[in-house]
């Protein structure tokens, strides 16, 4: 079983985030804050939280059915949780991994409670590039900055198979960011977003040469092992 807390606070917020390595769609991140009883059987709002405590895991380690399975539970187990998605144009200005942690940043923004402490999946604390000026997206605002430097964090490797928190949010931006490719896949159905979720698969390279690129591309990404072949 994971572990509920890492500070052993009330108010400890897990983040973590989706999507990184696609070459379309949103890079999504999410924040949850859970009871730290749960792992205890406490405060137990009805019996779903069992099955929360055998699954959750990793949403990597998990199938799609389980995710799906596990994400109405979390909504409705969490303190309170929010999910951001990171457009592609906003990712081609920043960067991937600035992106990743500015989604984790607005998401804890977004929270109805302000944590006492937060954990991080990876190995980058969350005050990393805080207020980057880029003109597409949220800007933070100086109040925002200062909240989100006072709360102490901690970055943890792998943390989404460690903690219970990390795990709960890392299913929230997963299923988040599925569900934004089906959608997507809707309009541009050539691509096999529904299947693939915008991930560098042999289909969806293919498609790419055939067909070019789209508005939910990320076109500071390598699209195509011949990148200079592409007309963009």
């Amino acid at each position: 079983m994971l572990a509920s807390t890492f500070s052993e606070l009330i108010l400890e917020a897990g983040t973590d985030e989706a999507g990184r390595g696609c070459l379309a769609g949103p890079v999504t991140a999410a924040a949850v804050i859970l009871s730290p009883t749960l792992s205890k059987g406490e405060g137990v709002k009805n019996d779903s939280t069992k099955l929360l405590l055998d699954l959750l895991n990793d949403s990597k380690q998990l199938s799609e059915k389980i995710r799906e399975k596990l994400r109405p539970i979390i909504e409705e187990q969490a303190v309170t949780f929010a999910v951001t998605h990171l457009l592609p144009n906003e990712i081609d200005e920043i960067n991937i991994l600035n992106a990743s942690m500015k989604g984790m940043q607005e998401s804890i923004l977004k929270l109805n409670v302000v944590p006492e402490f937060i954990i991080v999946d990876g190995n980058r604390s969350l005050n990393a590039k805080l207020g980057l000026k880029n003109t597409t997206g949220k800007q933070f605002t100086a109040e925002e900055i200062e909240l989100l430097k006072s709360i102490p964090n901690q970055s943890i490797v792998k943390g989404d198979s460690k903690y219970l928190s990390i795990a709960a949010a890392s299913v929230l931006a997963k299923t988040y960011r599925d569900e934004y490719m089906d959608r997507i896949h809707e309009e541009f159905p050539m691509y096999n977003w529904k299947k693939n979720k915008g991930y560098p698969t042999k289909e969806h390279r293919e498609a790419i040469r055939k067909y070019g690129t789209t508005k939910y591309h990320r076109m500071s990404f390598r699209l195509l092992p011949e990148q200079l072949a592409l007309n963009l």
